[in-house]
């Protein structure tokens, strides 16, 4: 179900609006009916204390189900309906790259997808839908159209979304490996960062509108000089002419008449020298009002960039990070903001043992130490094979398929299986804060990972129909900043990881 941006056509608004008068009805009366899976029954909240943010939502393939987490549980729930067999929505781990709340599809008859919430370029995305009580959508996961309004209004972008063949959640892990927060970006020296951005380019939008009026007066000024010299060459030619006439003249009264002509004439060439000399006199300090204005413009415009750039990257330092370490390449990888940051070979242990998928998160910060929490997607206790699949779940979509034990135990022997470049680790440990990621996997990163976007990581045991159907997105090449003084493993210099 491929995405657009662009606007909707003249000649498809009037199917739009009557597409959306039907899906609103189907709203509505799936709202009223008590037997719908997108009925009020199917969708829950936590009321008995305040909601923070949410943090992750997670989407059970097997139970048909998204759960909404915050850094103290779940706080919303409802049913889904996601890809249909041949086009199954592809469990993994993604993050919510943009957000559109009255959206169409581009290849499935412009289907209404409103408060739609994009997890890959491709297309595969969380919006309000019909539900009608199993997986039904070409991959994109529905939701109950009020249901949908409501995280929408709810998330921001960047929010984990993870969907997992069977129920799973986040519980909390403590662990010496797990890095805690430094003291972090200032928030007020990011703020006084926007507002000295916003300073700069006021200062910036000021010279140029300097430039303008000062260009206007010199284009004014040269206009007048320009006039002053025409009527001088004009005079200088009735002077000539009169100056040819007396030289002609063969009585006296012709040659009178002619000298008397040749007064004027140049009694007028005084008169347009004196103007001419005067326009040329307010010229120059017009273009040197306007050289200066330039200049100024110039250097106001470089400050501006680079107050921008300065907020740019305080903001982004404000931003989680999410780093993923993969078996499968023995890589690991830092993003910031939808930005690559950081790639460096490490080790894991016993390589040719299966690891399992696991999403550490840190939910808050408490006091100097941050709070971390994990989900376990594929675990020495979920029945994977060496090549990280699942069998249950390859064949039948997960239907029959063991639900995953979230044992931290397993989590932490997969922390401890870990040995990083101290520098990498130092670095993490600089820039994690509450909201970051690790996620440990026995998967490469997916072709999904590019420009724009947050880790996208898909479970090679599970069915990707939904995902294979569409149209890849731009390549994008990744760019990682890589540390100098990275030692090979070979070379020794390692620490196990954060300790």
């Amino acid at each position: 179900m491929n995405f657009h941006l662009s606007k909707p056509q003249p000649n498809q608004a009037g199917l739009r609006i009557v597409r959306l008068a039907i899906a609103t009805l189907a709203a509505l009366l799936m709202g009223n009916d008590h037997t719908s899976a997108a009925s009020s029954l199917n969708e829950e909240a936590i009321e008995t204390r305040p909601a923070g943010e949410p943090l992750m939502a997670i989407v059970a393939l097997h139970e048909q189900r998204i759960t909404v987490y915050d850094a103290n549980g779940w706080i919303l729930r409802a049913a889904v309906s996601s890809g249909q067999v041949g086009r199954e929505t592809p469990a993994g781990i993604f993050s919510v790259i943009q957000k559109e709340a009255e959206h169409y599809s581009n290849m499935y008859d412009d289907a209404y997808m409103p408060h739609m919430q994009r997890l890959t370029w491709s297309g595969i995305a969380i919006h309000g839908g019909p539900l009608p009580g199993y997986p039904a959508s070409h991959g994109c996961v529905r939701m109950p159209y009020g249901f949908a309004r409501r995280l929408f209004e709810a998330t921001r972008l960047g929010m984990r979304v993870i969907v997992a063949p069977n129920a799973v959640a986040p519980v909390a892990i403590a662990h010496p490996a797990l890095p805690q927060a430094k003291a972090g970006p200032d928030p007020a020296a990011a703020a006084a960062a926007a507002a000295e951005a916003d300073k700069a380019t006021s200062r910036a939008d000021q010279a140029r509108a300097a430039v303008i009026v000062a260009s206007r007066e010199s284009a004014a000024a040269m206009v007048t000089m320009r006039k002053a010299e025409i009527q001088k060459m004009r005079a200088d030619a009735q002077l000539a002419a009169a100056e040819r006439a007396i030289a002609a003249a063969g009585w006296p009264e012709a040659k009178e008449e002619a000298e008397a002509t040749k007064r004027k004439a140049a009694a007028q060439v005084a008169e347009i020298e004196a103007q001419l000399a005067s326009a040329q006199a307010q010229l120059q300090p017009k273009l040197n009002a306007m050289a200066a204005a330039r200049e100024a413009a110039s250097t106001a415009e470089a400050a501006r960039v680079i107050a921008a750039e300065t907020a740019r990257k305080a903001a982004r330092d404000l931003e989680p990070i999410s780093v993923f370490i993969s078996r499968k390449t023995q890589h690991l990888y830092i993003r910031q903001a939808f930005q690559p940051i950081l790639e460096v070979p490490m080790t894991i242990q016993n390589s040719d043992r299966p690891i399992g998928t696991y999403i550490f998160t840190a939910m808050e910060r408490t006091g100097t130490a941050l709070r971390w929490s994990v989900v376990s997607l594929l675990g020495p206790h979920s029945g994977g094979q060496p090549d990280g699949s699942n069998v249950d779940a390859r064949n039948n979509h997960g239907r029959n398929a063991e639900v995953i034990t979230n044992d931290p135990n397993d989590a932490k022997a997969a922390l401890e299986r870990l040995v990083l470049p101290p520098d990498a680790a130092d670095r993490i440990a600089e820039m994690v804060s509450p909201r970051s990621s690790i996620i440990i996997s026995d998967e490469a990163l997916s072709p999904e990972t590019g420009n724009g976007t947050d880790f996208v990581v898909l479970m090679s045991g599970e069915p990707q129909g939904g995902i294979k159907h569409r149209r890849p997105g731009p390549q994008i090449e990744l760019r990682y900043g890589r540390l100098p003084y990275w030692r090979s493993p070979s070379a020794g210099g390692y620490s196990s990881w954060w300790r």
